[in-house]
């Protein structure tokens, strides 16, 4: 079920730490240039290294699972294929669509004396430069992109959320994740970190309720106000 504003009041009152997923909860990435459209320029970069037989056809529309399976392929390809990926994605965020509530999320944690780190699959130099266009950094505390080159790093991997969390010198206890896909939840699980699931698109919200999330909302201001009236 969705979380009330009780539910919410509840589930953020010991936050200091907010973690934030960047693609969804911040901006829409591919919104501009799509996914599908940078999968295919990823593939371009394939046949540029002799490699364009590496992952078969060209079905695959998700560039970070592309990206996963460049990796798991040809290991010696991964830093040369997450660098091209990572240009990509900086050109898709300069196009991308800002999602309101998450700036006021980045907001209301300013004013209620609450870090936030950013905590994503994308580039963190994809990431950074979204920030900076659009005014933001100075509300973030810190950036936890996916490792270059190493996209085992990727949630669900708990890896970067343990980064962030130790960049902080905090606990799971202080924290609380926000995502809006399964593999968020999951990745929230692994480090112990409650977690909020984000339904942004229609049909998400059972699957997201599936993962057990401590909360789940489908407006991102529910959780900017929430954060405000605390």
């Amino acid at each position: 079920m969705i979380a009330t504003s009780q539910q919410l009041a509840d589930v953020l009152r010991p936050v200091k730490h907010v973690l934030l997923d960047f693609d969804g909860p911040v901006c829409s990435v591919f919104a501009g240039l799509p996914a599908s459209e940078v999968a295919r320029r990823l593939r371009v970069y394939l046949q540029a290294v002799d490699a364009q037989d590496l992952v078969g056809g060209g079905e695959e529309t998700d560039p970070l699972v592309l990206l996963r399976r460049i990796a798991d392929a040809r290991p010696d390809l991964a830093e040369g294929a997450d660098s091209a990926l990572a240009a990509l994605e900086t050109e898709a965020v300069r196009i991308g669509k800002p999602n309101p509530g998450g700036e006021a999320v980045l907001l209301a944690c300013a004013r209620s004396g609450r870090s936030v780190s950013v905590v994503s699959n994308n580039a963190g130099t994809a990431i950074e430069a979204y920030l900076r266009d659009h005014g933001l950094s100075g509300l973030v505390a810190g950036v936890f992109g996916r490792v270059p080159g190493d996209p085992s790093s990727m949630k669900p991997s708990p890896r970067l959320l343990h980064a962030a969390m130790e960049t902080q010198e905090t606990t799971s206890r202080q924290c609380i994740f926000i995502g809006d896909a399964v593999r968020d939840i999951e990745a929230g699980h692994a480090a112990n970190i409650p977690t909020i699931g984000y339904a942004n698109k229609p049909g998400k919200l059972a699957k997201l309720l599936a993962a057990d999330p401590i909360a789940a909302v489908q407006s991102m201001e529910i959780i900017a106000d929430a954060l405000v009236a605390l």
